[in-house]
This record gives structure tokens, sequence and C-alpha cells, in this order.
């Protein structure tokens, strides 16, 4: 009785602290900590995502109508607040840029962002976020330690400010790290939340059944519990004349 109720309470445990926190020490990237089930986390990213990026970047696989019920706002919130474009209220997220002007800025257009985290992972996410330094030979301005000669701007530079890239003595051409040189409208503390935020509604956006799947998920582990302990308790006075 005592290894099912320990198995039951570890799958549990699982369950419920469903959180994408896991360092990524293999890829040297910083661990995101990122939570889908922390609402307030995922309703400030996606301010975020609809204030900075969703003038070059879609999410083509997400619907307004979904955001606003699995991130508890209303219509008029999400279509006041989020809609920038016009679209109704049951279309997809589609991006301001017409795909042949990202052609033309960035020598391509701006990928769809909907799958982006199961691609590549939250902690991939949130490292590149932070990870966007000044570099004059760049043809945008702007350089990436996460994603070295990205065509992308840095598209928070006004909330983070402006880092540069401090080379190692041994290899001018190696990042050894990067210097906050002027600030920008958040402290780094703040800033790294605030992209934590964004890979947290990234993340939800690659996998919105997540959320309903871990609901659902507690209430079959809570069934089965129920039913493990009635069947030991039934074996039992099945075999308890039995020697």
């Amino acid at each position: 009785m005592k290894k099912y109720v320990s198995s039951i309470a570890l799958v549990f445990g699982l369950l419920v602290g469903g959180t994408s926190a896991m360092a990524s020490e293999e890829g040297g990237l910083p661990s995101a900590g990122t939570n889908v089930n922390d609402q307030a986390s995922l309703q400030r990213g996606a301010k975020l995502f609809f204030n900075y990026c969703v003038g070059c970047h879609s999410l083509k696989y997400a619907r307004y109508a979904r955001i606003s019920e699995d991130l508890g706002l209303s219509e008029k919130e999400v279509m006041e607040n989020l809609n920038f474009t016009g679209a109704k209220f049951g279309e997809p997220v589609i991006s301001h840029m017409p795909e042949a002007s990202g052609q033309q800025f960035f020598g391509k257009a701006p990928p769809d962002l909907s799958l982006e985290v199961r691609a590549k992972g939250a902690d991939w996410v949130y490292g590149y976020l932070n990870a966007f330094y000044l570099d004059p030979s760049r043809p945008v301005g702007w350089n990436n330690t996460v994603f070295p000669n990205a065509s992308m701007p840095n598209p928070l530079w006004e909330l983070q400010g402006l880092q540069t890239a401090v080379m190692k003595a041994d290899d001018k051409e190696a990042v050894e790290k990067l210097e906050l040189t002027q600030p920008g409208k958040l402290t780094p503390v703040q800033f790294q939340q605030a992209t934590r935020d964004l890979a947290t509604f990234l993340e939800y956006v690659a996998e919105p059944a997540a959320l309903q799947r871990q609901r659902y998920g507690i209430w079959v582990l809570l069934f089965l519990a129920g039913f493990t302990l009635l069947a030991y308790m039934l074996k039992k006075e099945y075999w308890k004349d039995v020697h």
C-alpha cells in the first residue's frame, strides 16, 4: 500500500509543479524559469508580445478568442489592448508587416513564433532576448550571443538599455561577456522578469492545450488514487479468510 501511495504522490507532485524552470547547463543557456500556470505572467507576456513583437512576428496558430479564454481576459480587453491589426475576435494573430517588407529590411520574412518554444525551448528564447548587443559591423547594428549574426534588431532595447560586448583577450572574435553601458526603462532584474514573462507567453502559445491537460490530469490522478485505495480494500476483504 505504501508503494502505491508513494508512486501516486510522486506523479501528482510532478504534475502540479509543472514548470519549465529547468536549467539548460548543457547548452550554456540560463534557466528561463517559466510557469504557464502563472496567469499574471502570461498576461504580462501577452502585453509585451503585442506591443513589441507582433509588428513583425505572427502567431498564426493562436486566435484572439482562445488567448482571451485561457488568459482570463474579456473580449473587450483583448480587442482594445492586444489587437492592433483590426482582426476579428475569432481570427488568428497576424503580424503588421507584409512578407515583402520583411524580406526587404531583414533579408527574409520574420518567422512565425507560434511554435518557437516547441522548436528551441523556453530557455533558448529567454536567453536570446537577453543576449542582444550593439555591433556596428552588422547591417541592423545589433548582434546576439545566443544566435550570432541574427538579422533581427533588439525589439526591447528601450526596456533593457544598450549592451556592448567585451571580447576575450585570446580571441578578439569571441564574446566573453556583455556589459550594460546605457540603462533602459527597466532595471536588469525587471528586464529579466519581463523576458521571462514573454517566454512564458510563447510557451503557452506553442501548446495551449497544456493548461487544460494539466487541470484534467489532477482529477485523473485523484480518481486513480481513490480507485487504488478501493481496489486494495476490496482485495483485503476477499483474501481476509485465506491463510
